[in-house]
């Protein structure tokens, strides 16, 4: 069968599939492309394992995403073919939407699958991955097979509020993580597209540990509610930062919320900050620190009535990354009490950097960098959200 007849074929199938079909409706897939089996691998919060939706794969338990075949495929988000060895020959594709990871499909075949032949399997769980998405909405299963640990109720609250952690545009791509997965405080962060301008914001509502974390995650859930009423409202930055900071005032004259509003606008570089009492953002530029964004450039939420906020604006240059963080990051400590610090931040963005990797794959290393520093018991959140401007913005599909 054709590729486009097997593309048809599951699309027809799946107006009515639940996410416990998907694994039959990839099986399906591959008999009609000529492959044995297709299993859909699915990645824990964590970014650490990766999981089979179905019984046929599960008797393996799960693939980590570090030290196997199967997790380069995702960490580099380009199909990877096993080897020859024993058995029929595997093919290992990521499972993306757009540049968001969802996990891997293995592909399983007779014969090695010939490279001018890899784009159709890389088409097919392109369409895998937007059933996988869209099944999300309507069911608990596929959020179940992620889940590694209890999550908190805090944690909960807040995770069904944040935006995919990765999205491009083509001329600029955005990257986001929080962690820790399971217990989150009050670290939030949010991104918007509108036409040529990115809207990036990132916060820490103070009161991490509190009731469970519940205050900074109500704190937290307000300023995301506010900036996405003000952003959708047409407001700029400067009244953004106002709008924010009168909702939470109303709602909690006590709380206190630091963060980062942004605007890139993709068609020159051009780059707006507000910094509200935040570590400073940082432009790595060809493997050193290019720009310190300033900081404080207004006061942290609630305090906003006692002075205005200042923006800050600066021009990046094609390939610029720009690194906003919380301090949960920098102020992360070792057994023996040495803080991780803004060098050793520096210094790990940089390498990953180097590296080539894809932007979500230097997030996801970052942090776990982050973790592995403070021994996996951190003591505040850590969140990282990571902006590339490619270049100019491109011109729209016609």
């Amino acid at each position: 069968m054709s590729e486009r007849a097997a593309l048809h074929g599951l699309l027809r199938h799946s107006h009515h599939a639940r996410p416990e079909d998907l694994p039959a409706l990839a099986r399906r897939m591959a008999t009609e492309l000529g492959a044995t089996s297709m299993r859909i691998h699915v990645v824990d919060h964590e970014q650490r394992e990766l999981l089979p939706m179905d019984d046929e794969a599960a008797d393996r338990g799960s693939l980590a995403v570090d030290g196997t075949l199967a997790g380069r495929a995702y960490a580099m988000m380009r199909p990877y073919a096993a080897d020859g060895g024993p058995g029929p020959a595997r093919l290992w594709v990521p499972l993306l939407d757009g540049l968001e990871r969802l996990g891997v499909v293995e592909v399983l075949s007779a014969e090695p699958i010939p490279a001018d032949r890899v784009s159709e399997f890389e088409a097919a769980c392109a369409l895998l991955s937007e059933l996988v998405v869209t099944r999300s909405s309507y069911s608990d299963t596929v959020e179940l097979v992620r889940r590694r640990a209890p999550m908190r109720m805090a944690a909960e609250m807040l995770r069904a509020q944040l935006p995919p952690l990765t999205f491009s545009t083509g001329s600029m791509t955005i990257s986001g993580i929080l962690e820790p997965s399971y217990d989150v405080g009050g670290d939030a962060f949010d991104y918007a597209v509108n036409g040529d301008i990115a809207h990036l914001a990132l916060f820490d509502a103070v009161g991490h540990g509190s009731h469970g974390g519940m205050r900074a995650v109500m704190l937290a859930s307000l300023a995301l509610a506010a900036y996405r009423n003000a952003r959708r409202s047409g407001r700029d930055l400067v009244a953004t930062y106002h709008h924010i900071d009168t909702v939470v005032r109303d709602h909690d004259r006590r709380g206190l919320i630091t963060g980062v509003l942004a605007e890139l606008d993709q068609r020159n570089g051009r780059l707006r900050v507000i910094s509200a009492g935040h570590p400073s953002g940082l432009v790595l530029r060809r493997g050193r620190v290019a720009i310190v964004l300033p900081t404080p450039t207004a006061l942290p939420v609630t305090l906003g009535e006692h002075r205005a906020p200042v923006v800050v604006e600066e021009d990046l240059e094609p390939g610029d990354d720009v690194l906003f963080h919380t301090d949960g990051i920098t102020e992360a400590r070792s057994a023996d009490g040495a803080a991780f610090g803004v060098d050793r931040l520096v210094d790990y963005a940089v390498r990953a950097l180097a590296d080539d990797l894809p932007l979500p794959e230097t997030a996801r290393r970052l942090v776990h960098a982050i973790l592995a520093y403070q021994d996996h018991q951190l003591v505040d959140d850590a969140t990282v959200l990571l902006v590339r401007w490619h270049g100019p913005a491109r011109q729209p599909l016609t």
